[in-house]
Formats: structure tokens, sequence, C-alpha cells
């Protein structure tokens, strides 16, 4: 085999790997709640509960997770731990939001997807 012919397969071998590997998806995977007040008001401090839903199709393993809202009124959940759990085959999955303010209670329902943030808002009640 002669030098140039080495070296167009090493190259095409190269390129090969490289767009295989670029065809991985990294991104993280998430959940953000916003919580607002009635007045439509970002909310620091409030209690955000997501709970798998089990009856969902396809179903939702177990899980459940709370955060405090940040000082931007919003509630990040790193969701890598639950799609490692998952696996491949479940890269979807559903969640009931509780969202709980001093007296007040916020409920909301969102769908989650592997390597996606997903976003919901809830709304304090008066």
């Amino acid at each position: 085999m002669n030098k140039a012919r080495k070296i167009g397969l090493l190259l095409f071998v190269c390129l090969s790997v490289g767009f295989v590997q670029s065809c991985k998806n990294k991104e993280p995977s998430g959940i953000k709640i916003f919580v607002r007040s009635a007045s439509n008001e970002l909310v620091e401090g409030a209690k955000v509960i997501i709970v798998g839903d089990i009856n969902s199709d396809p179903e939702t393993l177990e899980y459940v997770d709370t955060v405090i809202t940040n000082d931007s009124g919003f509630a990040t959940f790193n969701m890598k731990a639950y799609y490692d759990v998952a696996g491949d085959d479940n890269v979807v999955a559903y969640f009931d939001v509780i969202a709980k303010f001093d007296t007040k209670t916020a409920t909301g329902y969102l769908r989650s997807r592997s390597h996606t943030t997903a976003v919901e808002t809830v709304y304090l009640p008066n």
C-alpha cells in the first residue's frame, strides 16, 4: 500500500470516529420550575416538589425530589440520576409539580425528556 493510501485511510478512520462521537447527545437532563404569585411576580424561597407519575403512559419510575426556588424565583432539578436508572428505553417521564409558599399551594404537571430541560410555571393563588 502506498503512502498516500495509508494517509487517506488514517484520515478516514479519524473522521469516522470523530463523527460518531459528535452524534452522542451530551446535553444535561433537567427540569426548571418557575413559581409566580397571583400578581405574576417570581417567588423566592418557595418549596417545589416533583413526583414521578407512575400511572403515566409510558410509565414514569417512582421519583420524588424537593428544591427551594432561588432569588430569581425558579427551582432547577438535575435529572441525570433519574435517566441513568430509567435507561435508554425510557427517555420520557411525567411529573406532578407541587409548589408551596407560606400557606399557599400550587400544582402543575410536566413532561420531561432525557437530554433536554423541561420548563413549567406554576401560579400561587391569592
